[in-house]
């Protein structure tokens, strides 16, 4: 039986052979607390228990299993995010060059998000999978088709995806730590960053990430990968997030949680991709030591499992996941549940980061600030809604000097606007286009246990759930400030 390792792995084509029969053609991502919580009951789910500590659990999935019972239960009690197998990568959403089909994406993307799972998008550019008439391209008509491709699928999916895997697997195997020969490496070897800028041009509210395999230590793969990154970041090339796909067999390398942290120095998440584990006596085991090695750093912002049932892994025999072939949960599950029960919920007090992004999350509902049905217009509603993290719930606070911030939306590039600059109780917190203006602008007022209260500078209000309500979709409204616990926030930081 095959045993994947540090340095090798099974060939990717056998997870395609694999799902192609079964398709039809298949925040909470946050980071540290800042402020501190209140203490977090176990977690009874691994998505759950993943959110109290700030950070999302999710499931690589088909969309020809979305008609599976067993798999879409377990896939909507126990995840809050979720992966494409393959329905987002190029053959599968340009067979034709200019021809776009979105349809079995969209079915994983849409059920993702009615029921409140952050989204993250698989891949935009990777040397395999590509479509017969990129195959037999080269040079700078493959480059404008390549970037042409991220535009237009980032575009399409823009607002809905959390984390894009911008390019996949562009590092080679062995000792070189240079990158892998390809038809697109071959284009030139400022691709990827073309790739980079032309996905945060397409949808600026995304994580834009990086993401490989046998990357699980520090080695000449991961260090080659690592000095990319920084040379991104020192020469402002978007990049935002550093996937590691972990594919791992039967030990696990004794530096992952400190390869983990190095790239989360550079000022950059990361995220366990693609996580599968070879079966046998060390497998629970290694689970758990993943997930408290994401635990332990701050900006590891969430875990992806490569499918749900041992009989939905590309890896066949390996038996690699947390429930068995009948959908039984495995030792490997509990193991992983119990280290996300164990885990801090980072709690991290300190000042407000103006570089930063917060979900904001009440402390009488559990929800999140949110821009109502994702409006980018002025006066476009404020409410709250069952937190998912993505860009319509992800503020940034924009420094006014006299310890006033605006609130910006990263979604629309709005801010919070108490309507027509009222003083009323009541008078509604919309978004609208940033003037700086009194009426937009808040002090964070300290309440107990890590939450704040956001008072307005004109009126002297607060903002708060109307009545409090706990449903999705109440207004949000200014008040007296009376400390109540609908007008209590924390903050979350997840970039």
């Amino acid at each position: 039986m095959y045993e994947p390792t540090c340095s090798t792995r099974p060939s990717r084509f056998r997870r395609v052979r694999a799902a192609l029969p079964r398709v039809a053609a298949g925040l909470l991502v946050a980071g540290m607390t800042l402020g501190l919580t209140s203490p977090a009951s176990a977690g009874t789910t691994l998505g759950t228990s993943a959110a109290e500590k700030g950070r999302y659990f999710g499931a690589a999935i088909a969309a020809g299993k979305l008609s599976d019972s067993q798999y879409v239960n377990i896939l909507n009690t126990e995840f809050n995010s979720v992966t494409a197998e393959n329905e987002m990568k190029w053959d599968a959403t340009e067979p034709q060059q200019n021809v776009f089909n979105y349809t079995n994406a969209d079915r994983i993307v849409n059920h993702a998000r009615s029921r409140g799972m952050s989204v993250r998008g698989h891949a935009l550019l990777w040397h395999a999978q590509q479509p017969g008439w990129a195959q037999n391209m080269s040079g700078s008509a493959l480059r404008n088709a390549a970037i042409n491709h991220v535009t237009k699928v980032a575009t399409y999916y823009r607002g809905k995806i959390h984390s894009w895997d911008v390019v996949n697997e562009a590092f080679a195997d062995g000792g070189s730590g240079g990158r892998r020969d390809s038809n697109l490496q071959r284009t030139g070897n400022d691709w990827i960053e073309a790739a980079f800028r032309a996905a945060r041009a397409a949808d600026p509210g995304a994580k834009l990430c990086y993401n490989d395999y046998n990357t699980d230590g520090i080695n000449a793969k991961s260090t080659g990968i690592y000095n990319m990154v920084r040379d991104f970041k020192s020469r402002g090339v978007p990049i935002d997030c550093v996937g590691f796909q972990s594919h791992l067999g039967t030990t696990l390398s004794s530096d992952y949680q400190a390869n983990l942290q190095r790239f989360a120095d550079l000022g950059v998440d990361v995220q366990i991709t693609e996580l599968d584990v070879m079966k046998g006596s060390n497998q629970a085991n290694i689970f758990a030591q993943v997930t408290r090695a994401c635990l332990a750093v701050s900006r590891c912002t969430g875990i992806t499992v490569w499918g749900i049932r041992d009989s939905d892994s590309w890896r066949g025999s390996d038996d690699a996941l947390l429930w068995d072939r009948s959908g039984n949960k495995k030792q490997a599950y509990h193991s992983t549940l119990e280290a996300l029960n164990a885990g801090g919920s980072n709690p991290n007090p300190g000042p407000i980061d103006t570089n930063a992004w917060y979900v904001l999350v009440n402390r009488n509902s559990g929800k999140a600030l949110d821009v109502y049905n994702l409006s980018t217009a002025d006066g476009g509603r404020i409410t709250q809604w069952t937190r998912n993290n993505g860009n319509q719930q992800q503020w940034q606070f924009v420094d006014s000097g006299g310890g006033y911030y605006r609130v910006k939306s990263r979604h629309s590039g709005k801010v919070l606007d108490v309507n027509a600059a009222s003083t009323a109780n009541g008078a509604a917190v919309n978004q609208w286009t940033d003037h700086n203006g009194t009426n937009q602008q808040f002090r964070v007022a300290t309440s107990d246990g890590g939450y704040v209260r956001l008072v307005n500078r004109n009126s002297n209000r607060v903002v708060e759930v109307q009545g409090a309500s706990t449903a999705d979709g109440a207004n949000v409204v200014q008040y007296d400030d009376w400390n109540g616990a609908n007008q209590q926030w924390q903050l979350v930081r997840i970039g």
